[in-house]
């Protein structure tokens, strides 16, 4: 009888070489060059500000649209399983699906009427 861990064991320790091996073969080959500009954290080329531009603020807008995004992931996490078992639900669950989808909808159309979405 062997022990049923085992192969996870091997393949732990396989992973493991690997990244250590990895890691080393990097340092080894890899340039030791460094000046003050390799040092210095990457900016895309831009020359870094002491402030950021606006006060380093992200409009409303932003968090809008990122919310509404989360919402609706939540929203079709809820329509997968309603649709799975729409048959057993009757009339019950379209009800409630649509009591559902409707308060989802209310917000979603005042973001949108209230220019949360527009991107000018």
């Amino acid at each position: 009888m062997t022990n049923p861990y085992i192969p996870i064991l091997v393949l732990l320790a396989i992973a493991a070489g690997f990244a250590v091996f990895s890691i080393s073969a990097s340092w080894l080959a890899g340039p030791k060059r460094y000046n003050r500009a390799k040092l210095e954290a990457y900016e895309c080329g831009i020359q870094p500000t002491p402030q950021a531009e606006g006060g380093g603020r992200f409009p409303v807008k932003y968090y809008l649209v990122a919310m509404s995004f989360i919402i609706f992931d939540i929203e079709v996490v809820f329509l997968y399983p309603w649709a799975v078992s729409f048959a057993q639900l009757a009339m019950f669950g379209l009800i409630a699906m649509l009591v559902f989808l409707f308060l989802i909808t209310v917000p979603f159309v005042y973001e949108w009427r209230r220019g949360g979405l527009d991107w000018e």
